[in-house]
């Protein structure tokens, strides 16, 4: 199934729906995002850095013992939480400020929820010796303090946004309307595959790189493409990039896994949310609902546009999951394979505890692990002993 974006339009969602002073600003991203994209020293530059200073590629582990506690299915992960920063937002942040520099960009502002996307960028940053400026809903602060403290320890001013629900949302808006304010000298390092165009096509392009390895490792190790590559979705970068590859391969199932407080593909309806068309939970006024997740980084009332093709073409499954669910896997995955998972991730494995049994032996699953839980340790600890 071959997916052609015309103007960053997936079907009827995606586009561009900003000011005009924003429109011009976005065009001037496309053009050298396509100018570089293909471009051999920048593909080489990236490449550099994916590999020295990230550790990539990241392994597609077999994970044994958590395939014979299930029965059915061998489960691989691969694993995103062994990124330098501890998960997959480090891959798009580098694409994306290597393009900032050479569009002159002496400031970079981002959004963050979960705090990883925030640190990431607060990272390459201080590689390069960039002014950056983070964007995150108050309750995300409290939530994720210790991310908070990384930020501000590697160099970066973290802006509290105590609008509307304090969260990811909330942080993207006012990121926005940064933008607007001071686009001469500020890029907005956008770390979800949402917003306006190009910015859905450009987290895909630059998260493509963990289905790319994927893809290749299980054919080495099984000699045969996967049953069903699973990944949890909130914006959807980590599982935009993990289907990547196989969104041209129908034999090979997609499931993205939400949660069920904010089950935006789910539950979701048609509608403009942040300047491009997706499935979005609204009111009967037409504003976004609240949404609430133990895992902030899934904490968006929308999705990105091509999340939401994928879903209305039935190219890919979407399924919900419980917060009691995602407890339970992070504790299983963390005492089967001694590997304590983001609380985000522990969406995918938990509908993975749920899908192996249900399959052959012969079947094969892969579980994009894509950020390590050590920001979401305490958070645990309080929930189950409260």
């Amino acid at each position: 199934m071959s997916i052609a974006v015309e103007k960053g339009y997936y079907g009827e969602f995606g586009g561009s729906f900003v000011p005009e002073a924003l429109k011009e600003v976005l065009e001037n991203i496309d053009a050298q995002f396509q100018k570089y994209k293909e471009d051999e020293e920048f593909k080489n530059e990236l490449s550099y850095y994916l590999n020295e200073y990230v550790g990539r590629p990241s392994p597609l582990t077999y994970a044994e013992q958590l395939t014979k506690k299930c029965g059915g299915a061998k489960i691989y992960l691969k694993r995103e939480d062994l990124n330098h920063t501890g998960s997959h937002k480090i891959n798009n942040v580098l694409g994306q400020i290597l393009l900032a520099k050479r569009m002159g960009a002496k400031r970079i502002i981002a959004e963050t929820g979960a705090g990883q996307h925030g640190v990431a960028t607060a990272t390459v940053c201080a590689m390069f010796g960039m002014e950056c400026v983070i964007y995150m809903g108050e309750e995300d602060t409290k939530r994720q303090a210790l991310n908070v403290f990384r930020m501000e320890l590697l160099g970066a001013k973290v802006i509290a946004v105590k609008k509307g629900q304090g969260r990811l949302k909330d942080a993207v808006d006012e990121a926005l309307k940064d933008l607007v304010k001071n686009a001469d000298n500020t890029f907005y390092l956008l770390g979800s595959a949402v917003g306006p165009h190009p910015y859905p096509s450009m987290v895909k392009h630059f998260q493509s790189i963990i289905s790319k390895e994927s893809k290749q490792q299980v054919m080495e190790k099984e000699q045969k493409l996967p049953t069903a590559v699973i990944a949890c979705v909130g914006g959807g970068s980590n599982a935009i990039g993990s289907f990547s590859e196989y969104i041209n391969e129908p034999g090979v199932r997609l499931i993205g896994v939400e949660p069920k407080e904010a089950a935006s593909i789910t539950y979701g309806k048609p509608a403009v949310l942040q300047g491009f068309k997706c499935l979005a939970l609204m009111d009967e006024n037409g504003e976004a609902m609240p949404t609430y997740s133990i895992a902030a980084g899934l904490d968006y009332p929308g999705v990105g546009p091509e999340h939401s093709y994928l879903h209305t073409t039935g190219r890919a499954e979407y399924v919900a999951v419980s917060k009691e669910e995602v407890l339970e896997a992070f504790q299983v995955l963390s005492k089967t394979e001694g590997i304590i998972p983001a609380l985000e991730s522990s969406h995918a494995v938990a509908y993975a505890l749920q899908l192996a049994p249900t399959l052959s032996k012969e079947a094969v699953l892969i579980v994009n692990i894509s950020g390590r839980g050590d920001k979401d340790v305490e958070q645990v600890f309080h929930m189950l002993n409260n």
